[in-house]
């Protein structure tokens, strides 16, 4: 599957539908616009011109985001090298899934974290339970 931003200058390829979507409420991810599959780096390819952005709100912060340097819209992230350096095995990049027709990603489920209230340490609760994209249409 591919999508691309607003302006179609930047796309992002997938090899499949991800296992799941993560709809965060962190501030982050709200100002991103983003709803999140994952992913290996060796699943996804990108073409285009981004420009990245790492949180200063968190020490230690571990993702990366790339926009599209043009319109702006979040296209992906992926693991800083400070993170990638302490966690050598460490292998994910997430989508912006929102990018992706409603109709491509039927039947993926939709999770929604309570990334505002998590300290960044261990597990994090929902906020909400999932749903499934096609039964309830959350995205």
């Amino acid at each position: 599957m591919t999508a691309s931003c607003i302006c179609g200058s930047v796309t992002v390829s997938v090899v499949r539908k991800p296992d799941f979507i993560h709809d965060c409420d962190c501030g982050l991810c709200r100002k991103a616009g983003a709803a999140w599959g994952y992913f290996a780096a060796s699943e996804i390819t990108t073409s285009g011109r981004t420009t990245s952005f790492v949180r200063r709100d968190k020490e230690g912060a571990a993702a990366q985001v790339h926009s599209c340097e043009i319109c702006g819209a979040t296209t992906h992230f992926d693991l800083t090298d400070d993170f990638k350096a302490n966690n050598p095995s460490a292998d994910q990049v997430g989508v912006n899934m929102r990018l992706f027709g409603r109709f491509d990603l039927e039947g993926v489920e939709v999770r929604y974290p309570d990334g505002m209230n998590w300290d960044g340490k261990g597990a994090f609760g929902y906020r909400r339970g999932p749903m499934v994209i096609g039964e309830e249409s959350p995205l």
